[in-house]
């Protein structure tokens, strides 16, 4: 596990050593994974998923799947990554290199980070946070950025807060730079 003291991202909760205490309360050896959109396959099964989610943004992400715009909008190498127990989608995120924070040289960006509420204070965007940081890192990257108008959230998963920018529609938002 990577300590956030180290300016890391901890690999936490329900995909690691967290993960017998969730699964318990499914079945024995239902398998806990982190999956990438584009490389699952059925992509219909994984977007009926995303459709349930009751979040604005995540409902944007969902119709932006669909049409076929994401990859246009964040970039050729955007991922979607999905974290499941068994065939349930729990949490997911993306990363890629735009976001809505647009005036910037800073790459990549997690984004779209969701918990479904049954599956929230269980480590899951702990989870999804390294597993995207790992894979910013194996792509060359040292440190992923995410903006946000939350306070305190990314803070223990190793985010730094590096200051305010302004997004897409000009609103003030928090960014933070996560070491990889």
């Amino acid at each position: 596990m990577r300590r956030a003291a180290e300016g890391k991202a901890p690999d936490k909760g329900l995909a690691s050593e967290g993960a017998g205490r969730r699964q318990a309360a499914h079945a024995p050896g239902v398998s806990v994974q982190v999956i990438h959109f584009y490389e699952a396959g059925q992509p219909e099964k994984w977007l009926e998923a995303l459709a349930r989610c009751d979040w604005g943004a995540g409902r944007f992400l969902h119709t932006l799947l669909r049409e076929g715009r994401f990859r246009t909008l964040c970039g050729a190498a955007a991922e979607v990554m999905l974290l499941t127990v068994g065939e349930e989608l729990v949490s997911f995120c993306t990363l890629a290199e735009k976001d809505d924070i647009r005036d910037t040289e800073l790459t990549p960006w997690i984004g779209f980070v969701y918990t479904f509420p049954s599956w929230r204070g269980q480590g899951c965007a702990g989870s999804l946070i390294g597993h995207a940081c790992s894979e910013a890192a194996r792509r060359g990257a040292d440190a992923v950025y995410i903006f946000t108008n939350a306070e305190g959230l990314y803070e223990r998963y190793g985010g730094k807060w590096i200051g305010m920018m302004r997004d897409m529609n000009g609103e003030p938002s928090r960014v933070y730079r996560i070491e990889c």
